[in-house]
């Protein structure tokens, strides 16, 4: 079998994640492909793009861990999409050391932090969800020893 291209990559996130929207009721797609971008322009390799757009995708059961399991993907995009892949009732402390320890999954966390904190998403949010989440990133940003969001 030989291994799925980016694109293939790109069109099954897309479809896995079809009827989900985000926070502010967009399209999840909008989410996956802006990670995406963020981690291509951060330098990401093509092996770390794929694992962007597949990086919910276990977490929000939009592809099972089986899936994930036996598709044609290198081992590395597997280990980065499980090192990202939230547990439920994981703390924060694990799961950042989780990606701290996997190779290449840092990258992908810093450009899904970048745009899920991106002050226009945010402001599309009620006060009490915006604060919240605004509190969680940064938190996220100093367990994994990423600067502050401006700097």
């Amino acid at each position: 079998m030989s291994p799925l291209t980016l694109a293939e990559i790109e069109a099954i996130a897309r479809r896995a994640h079809a009827a989900q929207t985000d926070k502010a009721g967009r399209p999840y797609a909008e989410h996956l492909r802006a990670v995406a971008e963020g981690v291509r322009v951060r330098g990401g390799s093509g092996e770390q793009i794929a694992a962007a757009w597949l990086h919910d995708a276990v977490e929000d059961d939009a592809l099972s861990r089986e899936w994930l399991d036996t598709a044609a993907l290198p081992e590395a995009v597997k280990d980065m999409v499980l090192a990202l892949t939230k547990v439920k009732g994981e703390d924060l402390p694990a799961y950042t050391r989780r990606i701290l320890a996997t190779p290449g999954a840092l990258l992908i966390k810093e450009s899904d932090i970048a745009h899920n904190a991106d002050p226009g998403r945010l402001a599309a949010l009620d006060e009490p969800t915006r604060i919240r989440l605004s509190e969680k990133y940064a938190t996220v940003r100093r367990l994994l020893n990423l600067p502050e969001e401006g700097r």
